[in-house]
């Protein structure tokens, strides 16, 4: 887990696959994961599955600039239209910035 810093942009994806979609969300998934991992001010993402089978996306960028680039960029855009088309049955995007940060770590 890496420590949060105050000023980071942090995007909350919540969303629920159409099984019929869920290969080729996957593949695209990892196109798109890797170019997000390779963009200037990224610093991480993860992905849960809660029980109920929503799914959670948590991407967190170093900073606004660094994340409207992200946002913006033409392969992104092009995979967060195909997920309106055909991937998910429903999503919600919530984007904000930490204006807190705190973390902890047990010495070992």
């Amino acid at each position: 887990m890496r420590r949060p810093l105050e000023g980071q942009v942090v995007t909350v994806f919540r969303n629920r696959l159409r099984p019929e979609h869920v290969e080729a969300y996957a593949d695209e998934l990892a196109v798109v994961a890797e170019l997000a991992r390779s963009m200037p001010g990224f610093v991480e993402t993860k992905t849960f599955t809660a029980e109920d089978g929503e799914r959670c996306t948590v991407v967190t960028f170093a900073d606004p600039e660094t994340h409207r680039v992200w946002a913006e960029h033409p392969r992104h855009r092009e995979a967060k239209r195909h997920g309106a088309e055909s991937y998910y049955s429903e999503y919600s995007i919530a984007v904000g910035q930490t204006t807190y940060a705190s973390s902890y770590e047990r010495p070992s």
